[in-house]
């Protein structure tokens, strides 16, 4: 692990951790209230949205995709490389992993919920969602399981059941530990939510093999499901949609933008809550070299689309790329390669990965990055198909932005709930780093 970490005893890596679940100050209830705010905000905007009408987006025909599936396959992209980061490291025994497996698989479930919310918001008449459920009724209509869409009912719902399981038995001896220092209700609550659980060599080899099962069964139905939301424009004819690199395109995004996203909640946390001997800049540093990996694994594969158009001489495909570099969207076709490859170059040096303040704020632009990589794809292949009557503009609204300002702020309010009341760094998986008296554990 590292130099800090290893000095560290047991005792003081529970108290480190159960230091931060003390009653609140000012600072973190100005916080909570802010990003309240903000979700009220949200909400606002999408109750005004349902008693007017959808019409109050900004899409539009030939665009009938805008800001609301972008933010879907955004949050998705979040919510799958949380638990993709945590398992695949945790198969690996990469020791560094334990300090942010946590917040990793905290974000996955938050992600996955904020993700769920958005083919209701751009469902419109929110409703008539039963229409799409598989329940007998009196209209003998079922829904059509060949549609892309259904399958992200399917494969996002499987998703949320397996990263909330694997979330959850990661928190078990934590729970008990909590519970065996706490008294009155906290006691009781904490009690319940442990399960019992005493420590007993029985439970501890059923806690480790279940938690092992988990974290190979996450990481294939991670890669698939990711894989599932590519074929909702991959199985379309729209040109830059119809090929195949989309899963392996999606998937090497979605660890991508999850990686920048765990540095963007583990930087302000690890100030909060004094985890600097936990989270240290050694951990932070190896989270920077693979966003590098996965920055050029992205460039490959945009330079790969454009190469496929080349070859493939097949004019709209060949227009479809000219026009992301050089038309009305290419704006954003250049945010998205600045922000996701080249900006990330820049943790090749040692001194900017070890920055904090540098990698705070490249984590950003990589997320923003991500967004409008979602955008190009989305509103891109749909404005500019195979027919130049049809084609359009897109420009979102301030209700679009509104709700997409109240779903960030939901999902930071989550996670600080969370972090203040639950324990936000495993200890269990700490202790498996390092030896009792603080000598550097295998």
């Amino acid at each position: 692990m590292t130099d800090q970490t290893t000095q560290l005893t047991f005792a003081e890596i529970d108290q480190t951790v159960l230091d931060t679940l003390k009653p609140p100050g000012k600072g973190y209830w100005l916080v909570i209230l802010l990003l309240f705010a903000g979700v009220i905000a949200g909400a606002a905007c999408w109750l005004h949205q349902i008693l007017v009408g959808v019409g109050l987006a900004g899409m539009n025909n030939p665009i009938n995709w805008g800001t609301y599936l972008i933010n879907f396959v955004f949050w998705v992209g979040i919510a799958h490389s949380g638990t993709l980061i945590s398992a695949i490291l945790h198969l690996f025994r990469a020791g560094w992993r334990n300090p942010i497996a946590r917040a990793a698989e905290t974000m996955t479930v938050f992600a996955v919920c904020i993700a769920g919310l958005y083919p209701f918001i751009h469902l419109g008449r929110v409703w008539v969602v039963n229409y799409m459920l598989p329940l007998p009724n009196q209209r003998l209509l079922w829904p059509n399981f060949q549609s892309p869409l259904m399958f992200d009912v399917v494969a996002i719902s499987t998703y949320l059941t397996v990263s909330s399981l694997f979330w959850y038995t990661g928190m078990l001896p934590d729970l008990a530990v909590i519970r065996d220092r706490a008294t009155g209700l906290r006691k009781k609550i904490f009690t319940l939510l442990s399960f019992g659980w005493t420590g007993r060599l029985e439970h501890w080899r059923h806690y480790t093999r279940g938690y092992l099962f988990f974290a190979a069964l996450a990481t294939p139905l991670v890669i698939s499901v990711h894989s599932v939301v590519s074929w909702d424009f991959a199985l379309g004819i729209i040109p830059g949609w119809h090929t195949t690199i989309f899963a392996p395109y999606f998937v090497a995004g979605a660890i991508h933008s999850g990686l920048a996203m765990v540095i963007t909640l583990m930087i302000p946390i690890r100030k909060m809550f004094k985890y600097e001997k936990i989270i240290t800049r050694d951990v932070l540093e190896n989270v920077a070299k693979t966003i590098i990996l996965t920055g050029m694994i992205v460039g490959f594969a945009y330079g790969t689309e454009f190469f496929i158009a080349w070859y493939s001489h097949n004019p709209v495909e060949q227009e479809m790329f000219r026009w992301r570099a050089v038309g009305e969207y290419a704006y954003g076709f250049w945010i998205m390669v600045g922000c996701n490859v080249a900006i990330p170059m820049l943790l090749f040096f040692r001194a900017v990965r070890r920055h904090l303040g540098w990698l705070f704020v490249i984590s950003i632009f990589v997320n923003i990055g991500m967004w409008y990589e979602r955008f190009v794809i989305i509103v891109g292949g749909v404005a500019h198909d195979f027919m130049p009557h049809a084609w359009g503009r897109y420009t979102p609204t301030a209700t679009e932005f509104g709700i997409m300002f109240g779903a960030f702020c939901l999902f930071f309010f989550l996670y600080v709930l969370f972090a203040k009341h639950m324990p936000s760094v495993s200890m269990t998986e700490m202790k498996e780093t390092v030896h009792e008296g603080g000598h550097h554990g295998a």
